[in-house]
């Protein structure tokens, strides 16, 4: 699971690596398919890494969250039509933990979350076992929350982080302590 990284859609500025890693978002930057706005977008960056079996990603992020769907977390994709992107996104005039399943269509729910600054550091962390991925955050050194727990697709993928401003250009998004690994216990219920 020590495979290179690479970068999907290049931000102009970034800096860094796997350990810390900061970029500038490009202008008019994200992923959807479809469902609700109708469009298609394949254009937000990530820094993958190739995936096979079952694994546990994790990683802290941080962001100047300002405008409406500025976003940054976790990635975990197949193609342009299959993929999981999670973390933090701004909209309504808060932070929310955001995840989005895309299986052709994009789906997508939202944890409010109140009393949060943009400078609290955010752990996000994206397991597969099998044909199924548990999405989960945390604040702090606080027990890991499972925001998400939705089928997916077993086989070959990237995974990472990646960071979007479909508004606006200058979302500033840092990450920190990326890893891909062997996966976590199965169970739900420490």
């Amino acid at each position: 699971m020590g495979a290179a990284f690479f970068w999907l859609n290049e931000p102009k500025e970034w800096s860094g690596d796997a350990q810390h890693l900061a970029l500038r978002t490009d202008a008019g930057t994200d992923f959807w398919r479809k469902t609700f706005y109708g469009f298609e977008r394949d254009s937000g960056h990530a820094y993958l890494a190739p995936v096979q079996g079952d694994f546990t990603a994790s990683a802290t992020v941080s962001g100047r969250y300002e405008a409406l769907y500025d976003q940054a977390g976790l990635m975990l994709r197949l193609d342009a039509a299959n993929w999981i992107k999670c973390g933090i996104e701004f909209t309504d005039g808060l932070m929310h933990f955001s995840v989005v399943v895309t299986r052709g269509v994009s789906d997508w729910s939202v944890i409010p979350l109140h009393g949060v600054s943009p400078d609290d550091p955010l752990s996000v962390r994206l397991t597969r076992h099998d044909d199924a991925v548990r999405v989960q955050f945390r604040f702090g050194e606080s027990p890991w929350q499972m925001a998400r727990l939705c089928p997916f697709s077993a086989g070959d993928a990237f995974v990472g982080v990646t960071a979007c401003s479909p508004e606006r250009e200058g979302f500033e998004a840092v990450f920190s302590g990326l890893v891909v690994g062997p996966p976590i216990a199965r169970a739900l219920h420490d």
